[in-house]
């Protein structure tokens, strides 16, 4: 008997966004779209599967551990939300009307504005991983988790601006307030297991979440302003940005 769209998009989500060879095919419609709810829980596995090599080989140094960590993670996961942030920078930054931002998306070639976010994106998420240091194997969970929670919340509010004949992730992005609940749900319990666990304060993660709230409203603005909506690489845009703001929030010294 198959398994209810619920249970069945959890496993989607895993053969969605890792390279991690999971089969399953073929999904249903319905379950893609439960997919997008278990995000967060796929960062948090993606989290702690870095974690413990971030522990494994921080003795190199915290630079070079943090920088083999950051690769691992786009070998997982197929630099899957660095293309949406790369494509987004090249659109947004090269477009001047929602028209042209979308046939800027389009084009599978990285610009000067892709290239330069990707090169942010991955010696900022290094940088900050370092500064973490033995910190870095509980922080990385919590990100993961964290960062994945935004671009959900995304799918509920804003409309998918792709055309249908070009949508390949429709189907996904068709993920309402559902799933945007269960998503935080997700969230929610890793939260709770870290303050239970005493490893970040609540004080900290309170800016964190705070952090990944003012990302997700500020790009959805953006996004809304615009191309009138959201795109598959809108969304990991965002969530890029959120691991940078979330990083950055543990790794503050204060």
């Amino acid at each position: 008997m198959t398994a209810p769209p619920p249970i069945r998009g959890l496993r989607a989500a895993f053969v969605f966004l890792t390279r991690v060879p999971l089969g399953g095919f073929p999904y249903r419609r319905e379950d893609w779209t439960w997919a997008a709810a278990h995000a967060p829980l796929v960062g948090l596995v993606l989290g702690a599967v870095l974690g413990g090599l971030d522990r494994l080989v921080l003795p190199l140094g915290a630079m070079p551990s943090a920088t083999l960590v950051i690769g691992a993670s786009l070998l997982l996961t197929g630099a899957f939300h660095e293309d949406g942030l790369a494509d987004t920078s090249d659109a947004l930054g090269g477009g001047y009307e929602p028209g042209s931002v979308l046939a800027i998306l389009k084009d599978s070639r990285i610009g000067s504005f892709g290239a330069a976010a990707l090169v942010f994106s991955i010696v900022a998420r290094a940088a900050l991983l370092a500064q973490l240091g033995p910190a870095g194997p509980w922080a990385l969970p919590i990100v993961g988790c964290g960062a994945r929670v935004g671009p959900i919340w995304l799918m509920a509010a804003l409309p998918y601006v792709t055309a249908a004949p070009e949508a390949r992730n429709r189907d996904i992005a068709r993920g309402g307030l559902p799933q945007a609940l269960v998503a935080t749900a997700w969230f929610g319990g890793v939260v709770a297991v870290a303050l239970a666990s005493g490893c970040v304060t609540r004080a900290r993660l309170g800016a964190l979440v705070a952090a990944l709230v003012v990302v997700t409203m500020g790009t959805g603005w953006r996004y809304r302003r615009r191309a009138g909506g959201i795109t598959g690489d809108f969304l990991g845009a965002t969530e890029q940005l959120g691991e940078i703001a979330a990083l950055a929030v543990l790794a503050w010294r204060v």
